[in-house]
């Protein structure tokens, strides 16, 4: 094994880029001017920490980002080292480029998602050795047969613990069904929670296919704009005295969708007044729960001992890759039973050994070691994002820096065609969400931009190139 590189970085204290982004920028210069090469071992952290004379969680952080990125990797019992394949184009890569150019331009090179964790730092090590110990058993035969409509009743305890200690509520094992993903999770509750001229308020702009959902089971919307804390209550109130039939209320508090911001507290409780004088359900849509970088995150409404009417709604898909459906949805034993007796129609059960495989890895502490690390990396990603736009967007768009999730929302200063401007990128090959798929009637001035799946060089590619227009 080579002898780790001796470091010599300069860092610049005084500088407005944080000390972990200049270690990172110095290894990343290192490999591309060729001083490491792909399999050069790195010192550990600790003795890096020691070399820089740094805090060693700073040198954690570094570390981290370069291993999302795709600069490092990680070998047990070894170390640290330069990957085999790294993040630039090889020579022959580039001949083979040029040939097939006009098939490249016709897909993205650069998307910017709605929010997606990157799926390149899923454990999926863990998680396929999880599924050979299920099936090493003695007893698997168990599992190969049908199981409860409602889920692995293991799985199920696992989901009541977390929601009970973490996140503040005071359910129990019949008040809670493991689902498809959350969307299924909300086509469920939709199901049976609304009726043909029933009303839902939800959120504008918002999340769609939640609409579509409550507008399958029959009911109307009614759009309420969102402020800097949260849904205009005042505009709530409006359409609770309008309309008598107003059954639900759906809701993403936590970070609001698409917009990031936080419900305050005063609202969360005038919401939960509201709900208990008129009626109403409050589905809370609390999609990416474990994505905070505060001190802690708020707690749900649905935790609250006076909300009587909810239906909490959650993810598991996030937390470990977007292409494992896993959700649940919490609520009464009543609204459970008729939600179990839905599933039964359209679906007799969940992936049962899918289950019992994340099952293992939160009872094995794995799923809490990984929440750690991708909270560095994203934190890390979201400060240089903000970076980014304040170098390359200064006062053409106003922000606010969302204290969790993994998207920002940026409203640019002057009106523009927004459609225009999602056409005129995605010919240079980017692709951005459209406006309109967040509004309800007129698309809003702004832009969803969802960071946590790019590397940094493609943030800054992406931001320069909206900058042109706007």
């Amino acid at each position: 094994m080579l002898r780790p590189w001796q470091f010599e970085i300069h860092l610049d204290k005084k500088s407005d880029k944080a000390l972990y982004l200049q270690i990172a920028d110095a290894i990343i210069n290192a490999v591309k001017s060729g001083k490491l090469t792909s399999g050069n071992a790195l010192p550990g952290s600790r003795q890096l920490a020691g070399l820089l004379n740094v805090n060693r969680n700073t040198v954690i952080e570094a570390l981290d980002v370069l291993i999302a990125e795709g600069w490092l990797i990680t070998m047990d019992r070894k170390g640290t080292f330069i990957a085999d394949i790294l993040p630039e184009i090889s020579p022959n890569k580039k001949a083979e480029t040029q040939v097939n150019i006009a098939v490249e331009n016709q897909k993205p090179h650069l998307i910017f998602d709605d929010g997606l964790p990157d799926s390149r730092l899923a454990p999926m090590n863990d998680l396929a050795r999880a599924y050979r110990e299920i099936f090493n058993r003695k007893s698997r035969w168990q599992i190969m047969g049908y199981s409860n409509e409602l889920g692995n009743i293991e799985f199920r305890k696992a989901i009541v613990q977390m929601l009970n200690f973490k996140r503040g509520m005071n359910v129990s094992l019949d008040e809670i069904c493991i689902t498809r993903g959350s969307q299924m999770a909300m086509y469920l509750a939709a199901h049976c929670l609304l009726s043909k001229g029933d009303y839902v308020i939800i959120e504008n702009p918002g999340y769609k296919p939640a609409w579509e959902a409550f507008e399958n089971a029959g009911a109307s919307l009614l759009p309420v704009s969102v402020t800097k804390d949260g849904l205009d209550l005042d505009e709530v109130e409006n359409h609770l005295k309008k309309h008598s039939s107003v059954k639900a209320i759906y809701v993403t508090p936590h970070h609001q969708f698409p917009t990031t911001v936080t419900m305050s507290l005063k609202k969360r409780l005038k919401l939960i007044e509201l709900s208990n004088q008129y009626g109403f359900t409050i589905i809370e849509d609390d999609y990416d729960n474990e994505f905070h970088f505060g001190q802690r995150p708020i707690l749900p409404i649905s935790s609250y001992n006076n909300a009587k009417n909810f239906i909490y709604i959650g993810t598991l898909s996030k937390i470990v890759a977007p292409a494992l459906r896993i959700g649940y949805v919490a609520s009464s034993s009543q609204n459970i039973e008729k939600i179990a007796n839905h599933r039964r129609i359209i679906d007799v059960q969940g992936d049962n050994i899918m289950e019992e495989a994340v099952l293992h890895l939160i009872n094995e502490g794995k799923i809490k070691r990984h929440l750690k690390k991708t909270n560095l990396i994203y934190k890390a990603k979201r400060d240089h994002f903000e970076s980014l736009c304040k170098l390359h967007l200064k006062d053409k768009i106003t922000f606010i820096k969302p204290e969790g999730g993994l998207a920002f929302w940026i409203v640019p200063n002057k009106i523009i065609d927004t459609q225009k401007v999602c056409t005129e990128l995605l010919s240079k090959g980017i692709k951005i969400m459209i406006p309109e798929k967040f509004s309800f009637g007129t698309p809003i001035n702004g832009f969803r931009l969802g960071y946590a799946s790019l590397t940094e060089e493609q943030m800054e590619e992406g931001i320069k190139a909206l900058s042109k227009y706007l």
